[in-house]
């Protein structure tokens, strides 16, 4: 059987069930769906034997289907970063004024469907610094921010860099940001996962590295990712199983087109043709739903006037 590549766990779990004919999932996977601030929220809450039936770490795996903020809804942007904020710190171990948090952007700066970390942690606003001029009677978090780069760049593991940093540091949580495959190209730049699990690096590319949770650094680690890419076998595979027959059918051509891709063209990606705008757009939702996060007692506008001091 062939089993579609994907970060999601929500997609994951669809394929579950849509696999095994089944309206429920498996024990030890639930899932719980709201709308939050005018968005579909998917909570997949993985537990015991789940874990390895789903082929993700236990924990918990919130999704927000953005859409409804890109088809310009009135105050919907403004919703979007309410909606991440709220299910980041559902999360977050506690976030108060002597909260300590680490947030870092992993990827290639220099790739532009790899870069969406980087870029959002350019928009944060940094409070660590300021130390005791922090105002008193406002709770903010004490916030620290790093774009640790790539292997093929430092020479360095992204989980040694941050073993350094988490020891220095000695931040609360962390919290990282990605860039992620989909199983559907729908998902691309619309939906955003919000994990207590951590995250591989390079995961979506194939290009796995050394896990980044709590095991390896000691921490509470938030993982937030974007999919931002989608394997050319997995667009051929659907488009030749919408004109099979059958579930023996669209196996038969799913297991075709597998091989022959990766035989002719490699592990190949796909990425839309405008994702240098689209990854702007997401990184810039990403941003300002983490500072909501981090600072909870400041508005948007009160947060943009601190960062452009």
């Amino acid at each position: 059987m062939t089993v579609p590549r994907t970060d999601l766990a929500l997609e994951a779990a669809d394929d579950l069930a849509a696999r095994a004919k089944k309206f429920s999932l498996p024990e030890g996977i639930q899932r719980l769906e709201s709308l939050q601030e005018g968005y579909p929220v998917t909570d997949i809450r993985v537990t015991g034997d789940g874990a390895r039936t789903l082929g993700k770490p236990a924990g918990r795996y919130i999704t927000v289907d953005l859409t409804p903020c890109f088809q310009r809804q009135q105050a919907f942007f403004h919703r979007a970063v309410w909606c991440i904020a709220y299910q980041l710190r559902a999360l977050l171990p506690h976030v108060g004024r002597r909260s300590q948090v680490l947030v870092v952007g992993l990827g290639n700066r220099a790739m532009t469907p790899d870069a969406i970390g980087p870029i959002a942690v350019e928009n944060l606003l940094v409070t660590r610094h300021m130390g005791d001029c922090l105002p008193r009677d406002v709770p903010m978090s004490s916030v620290c921010a790093a774009a640790p780069g790539v292997l093929g760049v430092t020479g360095m593991e992204t989980a040694e860099i941050l073993r350094g940093m988490v020891a220095h540091v000695k931040p609360d949580a962390v919290i990282a940001v990605d860039a992620l495959a989909a199983r559907s190209s729908k998902r691309i730049a619309s939906t955003i996962q919000i994990t207590d699990t951590g995250i591989t690096p390079g995961s979506g590319v194939g290009n796995h590295r050394k896990a980044l949770d709590r095991r390896t650094l000691g921490v509470p680690v938030i993982a937030v990712g974007v999919p931002l890419v989608v394997y050319a076998s997995t667009i051929a595979s659907d488009a030749l199983c919408a004109l099979g027959e059958g579930e023996v059918e669209e196996e038969r051509i799913a297991a075709c087109v597998e091989r022959v891709v990766s035989e002719k063209l490699g592990e190949m990606i796909v990425t839309p043709r405008d994702v240098d705008a689209l990854v702007e757009r997401m990184a810039g939702v990403l941003a300002d739903g983490i500072n909501q996060a981090l600072h909870p007692s400041l508005s948007s506008s009160e947060i943009a006037q601190l960062m452009a001091q």
